[in-house]
């Protein structure tokens, strides 16, 4: 799943299927039916999980666009949870069904289902290039900036929306589940660390661990929850008061965003996502912050007209997101040709490559054997509960026919024939986005997405060709979204034991949850919180960038300031180099070379989210030289206690703004005044 910069990407979790745990007789003879593996207190707990999850994501969503991966998250509190239950039910004398993988399976698919239409689903992007804010922040006579491409998100069209969209692209690839995953071998290393990690929790070592790990998350949960709610009494009206504002390193540095504001979610950011990650945002930090920014404003007057204002696209602004833009279009094309590249090499290499079974070699030691025996046991679960590929073709068509027929009444630019062609490409992109998951992790959802958005703005034009680009946009991204995701959950499914039937059947809950669940979380923060602000906390980046991207897509660069597009030029060139030189210099110097599109996320937010997720890293950096053997186990559930705690101040801060209970104090910095 992408909506700006998955947290995983640059990184492969290099977990064989040799690692799994062996198939005992006794696991072999209790793996439960299809049916008996989704059960009613497992959609409890994901209902509630998925509704924590997308308020998390949904946070992330509106302030950086960086959302890192909560699949081992939803593992383990979806552990914690049953396994809670179970035990209080026990004490109490009650007689509880077991508690198997295939069920910690299901509510870990389930949920990320829910809260994966958060991130894919266009809360944060295309539905915010929409409104209002959106419309006059880019400036009301800024040329194909019309006032009639305005649509402001509303709980009712969203709702559908996400009903006639989010289930085509499952789908999209079901039938193709075995060749993607048994015939191709594809790793999709989330998904199989995600299996590791449950099969662990259903031992005897592995159950104590986690309750450790859960006893950490809430710990840390705790932590994260009183610091928040601790900040908000200092944050005062408006957006310069609390700790927020604290110029940690000196007044000058702060002008120029580079600051400490005490952010839990940020930190624990740092600690899930990769190191080489961290150290790109803050290297694109100083880039932009530290000299590119104040490089260009000492040319104001000249470059472009001194007395605009802070979001006017035809002065500063306007540099900073179109640099932005082209980083990441430049990062984006890149993979988008390399994943395609590989897919296309490794079919062929199929097709040709003669199949030799290990099972013939005679020279097979016992331990291989077992292998060998262990994986065909696997197979074969795994295909026992079909799903028919008539099933997948007739379901593709007839929710694409109400999609067709249901999008041009929410957005009339977008006409029945242009949505029709969305879905005759889609599953060619689906499928190039879930082969290149498979292989390295890296979703490019929204890269795949902003294809859909040029070609329609493109033919629309002038008359609603940025509406029916967003839309566009939107209706792509949750169909090549959801079918990585669902290959990732087929991976894990596979390796738990899990039927495949339950498998989508979960998949199809998690989604019907995700169709409300997304949308009423997101509106708490619409109603709660000024969201688009440029000088707020929800900048909804992402939101002027592909309005931006629209109007491109129909009017051209010619309203650009001086410079701009040669800088945009030059930056774009660079994503590419960059790119190009990780893939060909050695990996033991590669893994230093910075990650373009995680660079070009400060550029536009700004600094301080650099320094939140450096500390981090940092912390981690010291904790694994301290204790590696601690740092493994436990910081992801430090992470996530830390993001999760802040997610949960989110609701009562959102009440407290809803029925207008500001903070009592306001703690501002400024400069002494001399008497």
């Amino acid at each position: 799943m992408e909506t700006a910069f998955s947290a995983s990407m640059g990184t492969e979790v290099e977990v064989s299927e040799p690692l799994i745990e062996k198939i005992t007789a006794e696991e072999d003879q209790l793996i439960p039916e299809w049916k008996d593996q989704i059960t009613i207190r497992g959609l409890a707990v994901s209902a509630i999980m998925g509704t924590l999850f997308c308020i998390i994501t949904h946070r992330l969503n509106l302030t950086v666009g960086i959302i890192p991966s909560l699949n081992i998250a939803a593992g383990l509190l979806g552990f914690l949870s049953v396994k809670s239950w179970t035990s209080f039910l026990s004490k109490l004398g009650f007689s509880t069904k077991p508690f198997t993988r295939q069920e910690n399976t299901v509510i870990q698919t389930c949920v990320v289902a829910c809260y994966g239409l958060a991130a894919s689903g266009g809360f944060g992007s295309s539905f915010l290039a929409m409104d209002k804010r959106t419309y006059k922040l880019i400036g009301t006579e800024y040329p194909g900036n019309r006032a009639e491409d305005v649509k402001n998100p509303g709980l009712g069209w969203m709702i559908v929306f996400m009903f006639v969209v989010s289930f085509v692209g499952l789908f999209s690839l079901v039938a193709l589940r075995k060749v993607m995953i048994l015939d191709g071998k594809l790793t999709y290393p989330s998904g199989t660390a995600t299996a590791v990690l449950i099969n662990g929790f259903h031992t005897n070592a592995g159950a104590e661990l986690a309750g450790m790990q859960v006893r950490c998350i809430g710990k840390y949960l705790s932590i994260s929850f009183l610091c928040s709610s601790f900040k908000w009494f200092f944050s005062g009206v408006g957006d310069s008061c609390g700790f927020d504002n604290f110029p940690s390193f000196g007044l000058i540095l702060f002008k120029n965003t580079f600051y400490f504001d005490f952010s839990p979610t940020y930190v624990g950011c740092g600690l899930i996502c990769p190191r080489i990650v961290n150290c790109s945002v803050l290297l694109g930090a100083i880039v932009s912050w530290g000299f590119l920014w104040p490089y260009i404003s000492q040319h104001a007057g000249d470059w472009y007209p001194a007395d605009l204002g802070n979001s006017d696209f035809k002065g500063l602004y306007g540099y900073k997101v179109f640099i932005a833009i082209s980083l990441i279009l430049g990062d984006g094309l890149y993979n988008l040709i390399k994943i395609i590249s590989v897919t296309f090499k490794e079919l062929c290499n199929k097709r040709t490559k003669v199949s030799k079974l290990p099972i013939d070699n005679e020279i097979q030691d016992t331990e291989s054997s077992r292998l060998l025996i262990d994986q065909k046991k696997r197979e074969n679960v795994f295909l026992k509960d079909g799903i028919p590929t008539w099933f997948a073709a007739s379901g593709y068509v007839g929710l694409a026919a109400i999609s067709t027929a249901t999008i041009p009444t929410i957005f009339p630019p977008l006409k029945w024939y242009l949505v029709l062609l969305l879905y005759l490409i889609a599953p060619a992109l689906a499928f190039c986005n879930s082969y290149g998951a498979g292989l390295t992790d890296c979703s490019l959802s929204l890269t795949y997405a902003k294809i859909g958005l040029f070609i329609i703005a493109s033919l629309v034009g002038t008359n609603g060709g940025v509406i029916a680009g967003l839309a566009a946009c939107g209706v792509m991204m949750s169909i090549v979204s959801t079918a990585a995701d669902l290959m990732q959950d087929f991976k894990t499914g596979y390796l738990t034991l899990s039927s495949a039937k339950s498998m989508f059947v979960s998949q199809l809950l998690g989604t019907a949850m995700g169709c409300v669940f997304a949308p009423l979380t997101f509106w708490m923060y619409w109603t709660a919180f000024d969201i688009g602000s440029p000088d707020g906390p929800y900048k909804a980046p992402y939101a002027v960038i592909l309005r931006e991207m629209a109007i491109l897509g129909i009017e051209g660069f010619s309203e650009l300031p001086k410079h701009c597009l040669a800088l945009c030029c030059g930056f774009f060139v660079a994503a590419l180099v960059i790119n190009l030189l990780r893939d060909v210099i050695p990996e033991k110097i590669s893994k230093f070379i910075p990650v373009p599109m995680a660079m070009a996320i400060p550029f536009f937010v700004g600094a301080y989210l650099a320094i939140d997720m450096f500390v981090g890293t940092v912390i981690l950096f010291i904790w694994e030289r301290i204790n590696r053997k601690d740092s493994e186990d436990y910081a992801g559930a430090v992470a996530s206690g830390l993001i999760c705690g802040d997610g949960i101040w989110t609701m009562p801060s959102a009440v407290l703004s809803i029925f207008s209970i500001n903070p009592p104090i306001c703690m501002y910095f400024g400069p002494t005044v001399s008497s």
